[in-house]
C-alpha cells in the first residue's frame, strides 16, 4: 500500500465473544523500514471499527488477529485528512486548532493522536450511539447443550419487570433451558404459557439447591433483565469452552438518558466483593454450583450478592468466564442499597473467619485487612541524585510525617556531587532509621532499587521516588496492610499531581501501545468506570513511584530487571513477572501521596529517548498478549486516550 498523500483508514470487523479477547493488531510499515504497531478495539458487541492514519510514506500494513477469535474483516474505508480534521473541528474546536498547529511543526504523532482521540474515541455518555454501529447478531451455531435452569425470583409490585423479563427469555435463540418464578407471595399476575416456565413460592428457609434441582448450570436473573436474543446461547457457549469455567458473567446497559454501560473487567474477587460487580445475567455451574446449593434462599433481593460472596471465596480464578459482551439490559443497578451491601458482607466474613473487615470511605465502604501483629520492619527504598529540595522533603516526609511504628529509610545515592545534599545525609545519619548506600554510575533504576533492596532489613520494601510528598500519615499502613496479604504482591497508590488531580490510579497494560496511567489529570475524587477508584482493586501494574512488596516475594521473581529496563517499564514488568507467579497486584485509593513525575530527570531527548524506545520495543515483545488483552480493562475502551473512553 503506497498512498499518494497521507490519508485515514476506517477497518470495520466482527469477532466471536467467548473467545480469548486478544485485540487486534496492525503493523504500519515505511518505505524507510521503520515500524509501528497499534493496538485495535475488541468487537465487543459483536463487531469493532478503528480509525487509523496512514503516512504518505506507507509502504504497507500487516494485520494480526488470534486464530480463536472468529475474526472477520467487513469493510475497509479511506477519508481524507481533511474530512478528520473538518469532523475535529465540529466535535472539539480546541483540539482541531492543536491538531493543525502540530501539522504545521511536522509533529505527526501528535497529530495523529490528536486526531484519533477526538474522531476515533468516544465518551462513555455517549454508548447508544457507538453501539448501534457495533451491534452484530450472534453468527456461530447455538449450542444444544447444556440445560440451563433459569432462576427469576418475583417480588411484588415487579410484575411488569417480570413479564419484560419472561418476554425476553422466551425470545432466546438457544432454547435448551428451565426457568422457575419464584414468586415471595402468591402471584397469580404472570401466565405461564410455556411448559419450560414453572411457578414455585420462594421459602428464604429453602435452600437453592431446592431451586436448582439437578442442574449442571443455573441461570440466575433479576427481574427487569431484558436479555438479548442471542445471551443464553453465549453463556452457554461459554461454559463448554476449556476448561470449563464454573462461573460466567457478562456486560449490561442501565437504561436511562443517556444508557450507560456496565463493561465488566475480568474476574476480579476484591472488587466483586464490595461492588458486585458481576451483577445479573450470572451462570453457576459445575462444582461450584453443588457447593453454592446449600446456600439459603433468604431474601430475594439479596441472593445475587450471597451467591457472589460465596462464590468469591470458593472460585479459582481459571474456573471463571467473562464475557466482553453486553447481554442484558436493565432498569437500574442490580445491587443492593450500600448499607444492605456492607451488612451482608460483614456477616460473611465473620461467617467465613476471614480476616478483613468493612470499614467505611470517601466513597461508601472497603476491605480493611489487618495489619500483622507486631508491625513488620518496613524498608522505604528512594534512588537519588542531587536535588536537595526533592530529597529532604521526601525523606523528612517519610521519617516525620508518617505514622509507622517500624520503618527504615534506605537512600540509594547515584553519585550526589551538590555539597548540600552531601551535608543532609550528614544529617540524615543521626538517625538510625538512615542508611545512605553510594551507588555512582550511570543512571539505572533498576539497579539503584535492587542494590537498596539488598541492604535492607524490612520484610517488606517501599519502593520510593525520590519527588514523592507525603500527604497522608497513614499511607504506609495502608500498603502494608495489602502487601502482608499472602494472595498480593506489588501495591501500589493514589498518586497526585501538583495541582491535586490523579496522577497514578493504576497501570493499564496497552494503554498508548505498551502501558500508561489511566485517568491522569481527572479530579482526585474521580469514581472511574464501575466505581473502581473509590475501592481497593486489581490492576495489571501500579508504579514503582510508590509501590509495595513483601521482601520474599521480591527476592522469588528477581527483582527488578536491571538488563532489560534500566529505566522505564521496570515497574509494570515487575508486576506482570508477580502475576505470572501466581500473585495479584492492587492499587489503594487509602494510600495517597504527591508525585511531581520525573522531576529529577526530565524528559527523555537524544540517546535518552532512544533508550526509552529500546526499552518499550522490548516491554511490547515480552508481554505482547498482555497487551493485547489487559484483563482489569474492558476490550472496548479506548488504548489510545486515558479516559475510560469507548473506540
Amino acid at each position: 500500500m503506497r498512498p499518494a498523500r497521507a490519508c485515514w483508514i476506517v477497518l470495520t470487523y466482527r469477532g466471536d465473544p467467548v473467545a480469548r479477547p486478544l485485540r487486534p493488531l496492525l503493523r504500519l510499515t515505511r518505505h524507510d523500514g521503520r515500524r509501528e504497531t497499534f493496538v485495535l478495539p475488541g468487537p465487543v458487541l459483536g463487531a469493532a471499527q478503528w480509525l487509523g492514519y496512514l503516512p504518505a510514506d506507507c509502504a504497507g500494513l500487516e494485520l494480526a488477529t488470534d486464530r480463536r477469535s472468529g475474526f472477520v474483516l467487513e469493510r475497509v474505508g479511506l477519508r481524507a485528512s481533511a474530512q478528520v480534521l473538518a469532523e475535529c473541528l465540529r466535535k472539539r474546536p480546541l483540539r482541531a486548532v492543536a491538531a493543525v498547529f502540530n501539522a504545521l511543526r511536522r509533529d505527526e504523532r501528535r497529530f495523529r493522536d490528536i486526531l484519533r482521540g477526538s474522531c476515533g474515541v468516544t465518551p462513555v455518555d455517549r454508548y447508544a450511539t457507538w453501539a448501534r454501529a457495533r451491534e452484530r447478531a450472534e453468527t456461530a451455531p447455538v449450542p444444544e447443550a447444556p440445560v440451563l435452569r433459569l432462576i427469576l425470583p418475583a417480588a411484588p409490585g415487579k410484575s411488569e419487570a417480570v413479564a419484560a423479563t419472561l418476554d425476553s427469555v422466551r425470545a432466546q435463540s438457544f432454547t435448551a433451558w428451565t426457568l422457575v418464578l419464584a414468586a415471595t407471595e402468591p402471584d397469580t399476575a404472570h401466565q405461564l404459557p410455556d411448559a419450560r416456565l414453572t411457578r414455585r413460592t420462594w421459602s428464604e428457609t429453602a435452600s437453592l439447591g431446592s431451586l436448582a434441582g439437578r442442574a449442571d448450570a443455573v441461570v440466575l436473573l433479576q427481574a427487569g433483565d431484558r436479555l438479548d436474543p442471542d445471551a443464553l446461547a453465549i453463556l452457554a457457549r461459554a461454559r463448554l469452552d476449556a476448561p470449563e469455567p464454573e462461573l460466567v458473567y457478562a456486560d449490561a446497559v442501565i437504561d436511562g438518558a443517556p444508557a450507560t454501560p456496565r463493561l465488566k473487567p475480568d474476574w476480579s474477587p476484591d472488587l466483586a466483593r464490595v461492588s458486585a460487580y458481576p451483577g445479573t445475567p450470572i451462570l453457576y455451574a459445575g462444582a461450584l454450583l453443588r457447593r453454592l446449593a446449600v446456600v439459603p434462599l433468604g431474601e430475594a433481593d439479596t441472593l445475587p450478592l450471597r451467591l457472589l460472596l460465596e462464590a468469591a471465596a470458593e472460585v479459582a480464578t481459571d474456573r471463571v468466564a467473562h464475557v466482553p459482551r453486553v447481554l442484558a439490559r436493565q432498569a437500574g443497578p442490580d445491587s443492593v442499597e450500600a448499607d444492605r451491601h456492607a451488612a451482608l458482607l460483614t456477616h460473611h466474613l465473620a461467617e467465613r473467619g476471614a480476616p478483613a473487615r468493612v470499614a467505611t470511605n470517601a466513597g461508601g465502604f472497603d476491605l480493611l485487612w489487618p495489619l500483622p501483629a507486631p508491625a513488620p520492619l518496613v524498608s522505604v527504598i528512594i534512588p537519588s541524585r542531587d536535588r536537595l529540595d526533592l530529597i529532604r522533603r521526601s525523606s523528612d516526609d517519610v521519617l516525620n510525617a508518617t505514622a509507622y511504628p517500624a520503618l527504615e529509610l534506605v537512600i540509594v545515592d547515584n553519585g550526589s556531587t551538590d555539597p548540600a545534599v552531601l551535608a543532609h545525609y550528614e544529617i540524615l545519619r543521626r538517625d538510625l532509621r538512615v542508611t545512605i548506600h553510594a551507588a555512582p554510575g550511570p543512571f539505572n533504576f533498576s539497579a539503584l532499587i535492587n542494590a537498596g533492596v539488598a541492604v535492607s532489613r524490612g520484610a517488606v520494601v517501599i519502593l520510593l521516588n525520590n519527588d514523592v510528598a507525603v500527604l497522608r500519615e497513614d499511607w504506609l499502613e495502608a500498603l502494608v496492610r495489602q502487601a502482608c496479604r499472602p494472595e498480593v504482591g506489588a501495591v501500589g497508590a493514589k498518586l497526585l499531581y501538583g495541582d491535586g488531580t490523579l496522577q497514578h490510579a493504576g497501570v493499564v497494560v496497552g494503554l498508548g501501545g505498551r502501558a500508561g496511567h489511566i485517568l491522569r489529570r481527572r479530579p482526585a475524587d474521580t469514581a472511574g468506570h464501575l466505581g473502581r477508584l473509590h475501592v481497593a482493586h486489581e490492576v495489571s501494574a501500579v508504579t514503582a513511584a510508590c509501590l509495595a512488596v513483601e521482601r520474599h516475594k521480591f527476592d522469588a521473581v528477581g527483582g527488578l530487571d536491571v538488563e532489560t529496563f534500566a529505566v522505564d517499564f521496570n515497574d509494570v514488568d515487575f508486576c506482570l513477572r508477580l502475576g505470572a507467579a501466581g500473585y495479584q497486584t492492587i492499587w489503594t485509593p487509602r494510600a495517597v501521596l504527591a508525585h511531581l513525575e520525573s522531576t529529577s530527570r526530565g524528559p527523555a531527548v537524544g540517546p535518552a529517548r532512544a533508550r526509552f524506545e529500546a526499552e518499550a520495543e522490548a516491554f511490547v515483545a515480552r508481554w505482547r498478549d498482555t497487551i493485547r488483552h489487559d484483563p482489569f480493562y474492558h476490550p472496548g475502551l479506548s488504548l489510545t486516550t486515558f479516559g475510560e473512553d469507548l473506540e
